[in-house]
């Protein structure tokens, strides 16, 4: 078993995670399509199979894909800009808060003097909106290193976003532990060497989360006591 001294770092995925962001997603999705012209509806069990594909212009062009289009890629970078800029408007306006317990474990990793950080599919736009909404316009000074799906080649379940942040951090894997909620964000995380906390979240409630060292039903049972039943993956 890994010491608690051992893990100083807590890394955290973005949407299920620290955020239920997934409907306000969906919500901003389905109101670009529309300001598009286009009669794409998508409703609540087909969302769930198309967050199987991480990133939101890979999840469109999919979707094009499986009604048997040929996606542009202009064409659907356009439309997901849309939609990010649509999002985006609806955190500031206060559509998403942090989970529950998410506050009270940073707040307590950070008066230990655990570093945190971000590995996330999702973009920096979205990144800035939410927790600027949340934790104010210094949240860098409580996430100093951010991965973005937009910096690296492969979203998760590819590793690349947790390689990253490991670069940026200096930092060895079995020093760190992952916080996720999806099953792709497991498979990413324990691509890059670091063990797990898994929560389950609204739109991943059925993934198969194997793989994680802790699986947890909320994010109000994280404590860091957690950290030092931690171990590293095999």
């Amino acid at each position: 078993m890994i010491d608690k001294m051992t893990i100083d770092t807590v890394i955290f995925d973005m949407d299920g995670t620290l955020a239920e962001t997934e409907e306000v997603h969906r919500q901003a999705f389905n109101r670009a399509f529309a300001d598009f012209g286009l009669d794409w509806s998508w409703d609540v069990p087909l969302y769930r199979q198309l967050l199987k594909v991480t990133g939101g212009k890979e999840r469109i062009t999919h979707f094009i894909a499986r009604e048997g289009g040929l996606a542009d890629p202009e064409f659907v970078a356009r439309l997901h800009k849309a939609k990010t800029d649509i999002y985006t408007d609806m955190v500031d306006g206060g559509a998403v808060a942090l989970r529950p317990g998410i506050r009270e474990f940073i707040e307590a990793a950070r008066a230990r003097g655990l570093t945190l950080a971000i590995a996330t599919t999702t973009s920096m736009p979205n990144i800035d909106a939410l927790l600027t909404s949340a934790l104010g316009a210094q949240w860098r000074d409580i996430f100093p290193v951010v991965g973005a799906g937009d910096m690296v080649k492969k979203k998760k379940p590819a590793p690349d976003v947790y390689e990253l942040a490991l670069r940026e951090l200096g930092k060895p894997p079995h020093q760190c532990v992952a916080i996720e909620d999806s099953r792709n964000g497991v498979l990413a995380a324990r691509g890059a060497g670091l063990p797990v906390i898994a929560v389950r979240s609204t739109f991943s409630s059925d993934d198969d989360l194997a793989g994680a060292a802790i699986e947890l039903p909320s994010c109000e049972a994280l404590s860091l006591d957690l950290l030092e039943r931690v171990t590293p993956p095999s």
